[in-house]
């Protein structure tokens, strides 16, 4: 298995997976970096996405593994790796977000994520925003 920074040669497998964002904007992420992607021999497996909060946070916005690649702790994995470039970035603190409903709250918990708050909105699950601490 292997982590690197997305490429435009991995647009369309991002795209074809990636429904919240706008296509274009997955461009823009890639361009700038913030889309890293996972192979297991040159194939895509699975990708991960972020950003900033209040524009100075590092904010992991999404993570993707196809599913018969999932609970092989790529995952977790993919998390660490990030969480180190941060932490080499000079950041101290990091952050994600899920739904309460997704079991990917529990994972983030495993691993030393903390509840830092929620957000409710009218027609979404509650959104458990976790921090940790680098």
């Amino acid at each position: 298995m292997k982590i690197e920074l997305a490429t435009e040669q991995d647009y369309q497998y991002i795209v074809e997976r990636d429904r919240h964002i706008p296509e274009s904007l997955v461009r823009t992420k890639i361009r700038e970096k913030e889309i890293f992607i996972i192979k297991d021999s040159e194939k895509e497996i699975g990708w991960m996405r972020y950003g900033y909060f209040w524009d100075n946070i590092p904010f992991m916005n999404m993570i993707w593994i196809d599913e018969e690649y999932r609970g092989r702790g790529i995952g977790k994995e993919m998390v660490l790796y990030w969480e180190e470039i941060m932490r080499e970035r000079g950041f101290e603190l990091i952050m994600t977000s899920t739904q309460s409903n997704e079991e990917a709250q529990h994972f983030y918990r495993k691993i030393g994520y903390r509840d830092a708050g929620c957000l409710l909105l009218e027609t979404q699950p509650l959104e458990v925003i976790l921090t940790k601490n680098l």
